[in-house]
């Protein structure tokens, strides 16, 4: 199945977790980047609407300064009024000026206006002030009469020049509308432009992830639904490698939650008929007790105990598969006793090999669920045996020990072998089920079970060091803390 396939049926089952083109970000891409290049021409049209203005009436006065010399070097009153009219209409001026050494001389008239509007300095005009010239005529002129003079070229005359700003605004006009076309056609062919090489950078590729992790979503459990990754080094491509990486660890972690619930029906169907063969060995273990044998009497209290605890852990395995673990019964253990207790459990032969040292203090007492302990202590030490049983040599030194210390309220356990120590693979993996196994074809269920019994009385369990020759784990459980009602109701009892 290809990635396309698999899209496509995520489209067709998850249509309501789609998002459709009216609301996608191609479209919102599209839209807001014509937006933006509206903006930014705006934002040039003034300075340039402004300069437009400036140069239509530089060109004017400039072939009003033409004007000017010719009819100062012919004399002006010469002219009839027919070539005056013609000139002013060629300008579209209604009377041109010079000035002169402080002289002002009128070289051309014809229907001069009553009254002025606005004086324009063609060399005072500034960029503020010919923006806002240029607004005001494009909007609010069209009927007023403009005095624009100032120098031209090198000449040290100054010219005047009287016109209507008729023409400057209609001129305008017409600049505005081919700038808004050019504007809105530039803004059209950006965004397009923008649109083709973001939609080919981002929007696919996140297309393309949506698209996965819909599919992914759906069946979980495909490999063919996991992502391929892109050869990319920007962030598109971190994103998907992280992805990719997320969905391998999501269907690697289902298929060993798979494989646990698997697991617990088969236990529960196995630990249920278990039951029944325990409850039966315990009636033949009572039945032991009638038996006048020494041998037997002394065996017959440890096999009772043992068959007691198979009982108990049995209607625990069931309780689990239901919930989880019962919370701890805390009492105050003599805890020598109950490693005498784990170690005949263990049941090592002394010829071996391996020594079992208690170097528990007797009267060392911890606040803790004896049952719970038991199997954590258990747990601990049956994997330390095993650790060490793969070591044939005889020469080795193969010494279980387990002592305590204690540090204020809180009792640490040390459980210490001289095996090979651990690998790093169950190192990585220490108290993950199914993955913290030391030995091939283990479970890990141990040291799992012992971490989260450990827990339940608020406690740690660690490694402390594992190298060749010395592994040691730290069982540490702190006291229960007391009730202010408890401790005030003991200070009033009388001595």
């Amino acid at each position: 199945m290809t990635e396309n396939t698999i899209q496509e049926e995520s489209a067709a089952s998850d249509g309501d977790r789609s998002v459709p083109l009216s609301r996608g970000l191609s479209l919102k891409l599209l839209v807001l980047t014509v937006l933006f290049v509206l903006i930014a021409e705006v934002l040039i049209f003034l300075p340039s609407i402004a300069n437009f203005r400036l140069r239509w009436l530089e060109e004017r006065l400039g072939t009003a300064a033409a004007v000017s010399t010719v009819l100062v070097e012919d004399d002006a009153t010469s002219l009839s009024r027919a070539v005056q009219d013609d000139v002013l209409m060629a300008i579209g001026a209604k009377a041109i000026a010079v000035r002169d050494e402080g002289v002002s001389r009128l070289l051309v008239v014809a229907d001069m206006p009553p009254q002025v509007d606005k004086h324009i300095d063609l060399a005072a005009a500034g960029p503020m002030d010919a923006m806002m010239g240029a607004v005001d005529t494009l909007f609010f002129g069209g009927h007023r009469m403009l005095r624009v003079f100032g120098k031209v070229g090198d000449s040290d005359k100054e010219f005047e020049l009287v016109v209507p700003d008729k023409k400057l605004r209609n001129a305008m006009l017409v600049y505005s509308r081919n700038v808004a076309f050019l504007s809105l056609l530039i803004s059209l062919i950006t965004a397009m432009l923008v649109f083709y090489a973001i939609n080919r950078i981002m929007i696919r590729p996140i297309r393309a992830m949506t698209g996965s992790m819909l599919a992914f979503s759906r069946a979980p459990d495909d490999p063919r639904r996991i992502i391929e990754p892109e050869d990319r080094g920007d962030e598109i491509g971190v994103a998907e490698r992280e992805l990719a990486g997320m969905q391998r660890q999501l269907q690697k972690t289902l298929g060993e939650h798979k494989h646990l619930a698997d697991l617990g029906l088969a236990v529960s169907k196995i630990n249920h008929d278990m039951r029944n063969i325990l409850a039966s060995a315990q009636l033949m273990s009572d039945r032991l007790r009638l038996v006048k044998d020494p041998t037997v009497q002394s065996f017959v209290p440890k096999l009772v105990r043992a068959l007691d605890r198979a009982v108990s852990y049995s209607e625990g395995v069931m309780a689990y598969g239901r919930t989880q673990e019962a919370p701890p019964s805390r009492r105050r253990l003599r805890l020598r006793q109950l490693v005498d207790d784990v170690q005949e459990l263990l049941g090592i032969d002394p010829d071996g090999g391996i020594e079992f040292v208690n170097a528990v203090d007797p009267a060392f007492e911890v606040d803790a669920d004896s049952e719970q302990l038991f199997r954590v202590l258990t747990n601990l030490c049956r994997n330390a045996l095993e650790a060490m049983a793969a070591d044939r040599e005889r020469a080795v030194v193969n010494r279980l020990t387990i002592s305590a210390e204690r540090i204020g309220s809180v009792s640490r356990i040390f459980v210490a072998d001289t095996g090979p120590g651990l690998p790093q693979k169950a190192r990585d993996n220490l108290f993950a089920a199914f993955r913290g196994s030391a030995r091939s074809g283990g479970t890990g269920l141990g040291l799992a079970i012992a971490h989260e019994l450990v827990r339940a009385h608020g406690g740690s369990l660690e490694l402390v060091e594992s190298v060749g020759g010395r592994t040691v784990f730290s069982v540490t459980i702190p006291a229960q803390p007391v009730r202010l009602e408890d401790a005030r109701g003991s200070l009033r009892r009388p001595a």
